[in-house]
């Protein structure tokens, strides 16, 4: 088992030609392309299998936020400062409009921007559309490392614009608005888009004798911004990287592994789990499934979640931590595993952390061998004591 060859998987899959990994995206087509030829190396049958995903929210310009009071211009920085709302209007052209707060002062809403706490977006989203708002800001906070992460799958899109400050920025202009009118400029070039997921499976034909087990992780991540890298190291490059090295060791010995090994390379993960739901119906009722989303940095101990009918594989997988000497603990892993559990498949999902998570922070460098090692181990002695059950 190599911690080399996982890292430079990673360091593969987190580089500028895949762009982030987009569901639909050239990058993640190339993604697929890549992995699929490192799965044939293996001496894997290989499949792709496309189907369609909608609802994916797709940035094509950078966001512009910035407000004026009292001469003083405050410029805004995106992903630090202020991101994108999911449940927001397009907005494509910056909107300079007075701001008010909510409940609203004087003269309501229409063409004024409209202040409210991060409680009460949702209630001021009718009124605003009503009366024609500019569009709606309110307050989100950051990770520890101050970046607000993306995402592109939410809630239903409002007839408004919503951007979402950093709480302390969100303060900083209730501070402003006491102290005079405030105008503020503002844009969201963020659309919905509909396109195609690719899933790879892999199937491992003659590598020895038990159940089947199907090994996952999901490949995409939520994308480049326009002018920003988002490489998803951690998410999920990392996982993808300790299933294929496991997927090596056992395909090269055959007293280790199942009848059936099968690997699930999911698509569509960060859109809301659509690779995963479209193959969870076509998976034999008698599989038994490890999904791997983050194998980046073990602290304390891995999260794992089982569902389904897995008591008997969640049995199997804490015999193999003791016997590798990885922690373990209940923790919600809200990721693959819970479709194929909702398919009335035995399912557990396994988490071993994702540092930058869904920043431009998710870099190589914080992806941990000893944590890739781990994962890979771990699940190795997993299948290998399935194989002899």
């Amino acid at each position: 088992m190599s911690a080399t060859r996982m890292l430079a998987t990673v360091q593969e899959l987190a580089g500028d030609r895949y762009a982030g990994r987009r569901v639909g995206t050239p990058g993640g087509r190339a993604a697929a392309d890549w992995l699929a030829a490192r799965l044939r190396e293996l001496g894997a049958n290989v499949e792709f299998d496309d189907f369609p995903v909608t609802g994916v929210r797709e940035l094509y310009a950078t966001p512009v936020l910035q407000w004026h009071s009292g001469g003083r211009l405050r410029q805004l920085v995106h992903r630090r400062d202020f991101v994108e709302h999911l449940a927001s209007a397009e907005l494509p052209a910056p909107r300079t409009a007075p701001l008010v707060r909510l409940p609203s002062g004087e003269g309501g809403f229409r063409d004024r921007w409209v202040l409210a706490e991060a409680s009460d977006w949702a209630r001021a989203c009718g009124p605003a559309g009503a009366q024609s708002a500019a569009g709606i800001l309110t307050a989100r906070g950051s990770d520890a490392e101050g970046w607000m992460p993306k995402m592109i799958a939410g809630p239903p899109v409002r007839k408004v614009p919503i951007l979402a400050l950093r709480t302390e920025v969100h303060r900083e202009l209730t501070e402003a608005l006491t102290g005079g009118p405030v105008h503020v400029t503002a844009s969201l070039p963020l659309r919905q888009v509909a396109t195609e997921g690719l899933n790879v499976y892999a199937r491992f034909p003659g590598t020895g004798r038990g159940p089947r087990v199907l090994l996952t992780a999901h490949y995409d991540g939520v994308g480049d911004d326009p002018a920003q890298r988002l490489p998803a190291a951690a998410d999920n490059a990392s996982g993808v990287a300790a299933v294929l090295e496991a997927a090596r060791v056992l395909s090269a010995n055959s007293l280790a592994a199942p009848a059936e090994l099968s690997v699930a390379f999911l698509d569509a993960e960060e859109a809301g789990a659509w690779g995963s739901a479209h193959h969870a119906a076509t998976v034999p009722p008698d599989t038994q499934v490890l999904n791997l989303d983050g194998a980046a940095q073990l602290h304390q101990a891995a999260s794992v979640e089982a569902g389904g009918p897995a008591h008997a594989l969640l049995a199997t997988l804490d015999q193999a931590a003791r016997l590798t000497g990885v922690p373990l603990r209940a923790g919600a892993m809200a990721s693959d595993n819970r479709r194929y559990a909702a398919a009335g498949l035995a399912a557990v999902g396994i988490g071993m952390g994702m540092p930058g998570y869904q920043t431009p922070a998710e870099t190589p460098d914080r992806v941990q061998a000893d944590t890739l090692l781990a994962a890979a181990r771990l699940l190795v002695a997993t299948v290998g004591l399935l194989g002899t059950a």
